[in-house]
């Protein structure tokens, strides 16, 4: 009888590590549309909410600011922003330093929506969450703090 060779794992870790971009895009995916039901209730599209917080953390930020904190493009946060004004959240005031810029500030409508948001958030979370416990809950977040660290690290 033929002996069976052993194996290191390193074969089986090759065969699933698409399993894990796999699931990771879905997770995301299903994080995202679950924050996006709740935000519909305060009258937001997804998105909307991290223009809304990083606006509540420093109000009058320019439009490039924003995009880049996000890490999206000026088009794409133009837009967004467009859409916030539109819906009474935000205005756009012309930069007193630079003519060529504008700043993004939260309306009364836009400081009470931070605390929706917030609220959209906590309730996500504790659905997704479900069961978890503390414990495992930080173990996930631990892991996908390095796994996005190493993401970071390679795109550089």
């Amino acid at each position: 009888m033929a002996k069976k060779k052993k194996s290191n794992g390193k074969k089986k870790d090759k065969a699933r590590r698409p399993e894990l971009f796999s699931q990771l895009a879905t997770t995301a995916r299903y994080s995202r549309t679950l924050l996006s039901r709740q935000l519909l209730s305060c009258g937001l599209y997804a998105g909307q909410d991290a223009v809304i917080l990083a606006l509540d953390t420093q109000d009058g930020l320019s439009l490039s600011a924003i995009a880049d904190q996000l890490g999206v493009r000026a088009p794409t946060m133009t837009k967004t922003i467009n859409r916030l004004a539109v819906q009474g959240f935000v205005e756009k005031r012309d930069s007193l330093a630079d003519a060529r810029l504008s700043h993004v500030h939260l309306t009364d409508a836009g400081r009470e929506a931070v605390q929706a948001v917030k609220k959209a958030i906590h309730l996500s979370h504790g659905l997704a969450a479900g069961d978890l416990g503390k414990r495992d809950l930080k173990t996930l977040s631990k892991l996908l703090r390095k796994l996005e660290r190493n993401m970071v690290a390679a795109l550089d």
